[in-house]
């Protein structure tokens, strides 16, 4: 027989696995949701809303010799904001501009307070007509703020590999196999 303890243990086991789950699911939701305002950052993209995805000290920055150097580091919803203005402009610096992420783990580090990873493609045309792919592991460290809701705290993007690409559609068929004969 279950004691009354014990199964308020277990319903205090499963709210916490509950729990978890719906965390990493309101932190993958931030995150996609960044990623989707990055994907279409130009002069009509609100500021305030691509801000709302970080808490107000939150860090924004480049990691490693190649986006170190790029992107640098930039503390603070304001300068985080600065940084981004600079890509909101008329005509758009991107023409094209997707981020596919994979690869993903997140780990409570506290109650309110998680770590996530993945690594991102992201592919670009710019306004010049230049084309580049790029992958990057991303390193977050992820808050629930006041109001309940999960934000970046800390954003960490190094480079793996970037290179130009000449484009990115093309017309050409499709390289498949040939039908076999029945």
């Amino acid at each position: 027989m279950t004691t009354p303890q014990a199964l308020e243990s277990r319903l205090a086991q499963l709210e916490a696995r509950l729990r978890r789950f719906e965390d990493a699911d309101a932190i993958r939701a931030c995150v996609t949701r960044y990623m989707a305002l990055c994907d279409r950052l130009d002069a009509s993209t609100s500021l305030h809303e691509l801000l709302d995805c970080f808490t107000e000290d939150a860090l924004w920055a480049g990691k490693g010799a190649r986006y170190g150097a790029s992107f640098g580091g930039h503390q603070g919803r304001e300068a985080i904001g600065a940084m981004f203005g600079r890509y909101m402009r008329t005509p758009a610096h991107f023409a094209l501009n997707v981020h596919f992420l994979t690869s993903e783990h997140i780990v409570p580090t506290g109650e309110d307070s998680a770590d996530a990873e993945w690594v991102m493609l992201q592919t670009s045309t710019f306004a010049d007509g230049a084309s580049h792919l790029n992958a990057a592991r991303l390193q977050l460290g992820m808050a629930r703020c006041a109001d309940g809701r999960w934000r970046i705290a800390r954003f960490q993007t190094e480079n793996l590999f970037s290179r130009p690409v000449s484009h990115w559609h093309s017309d050409a068929p499709l390289p498949v196999p040939a039908a076999q004969a029945a």
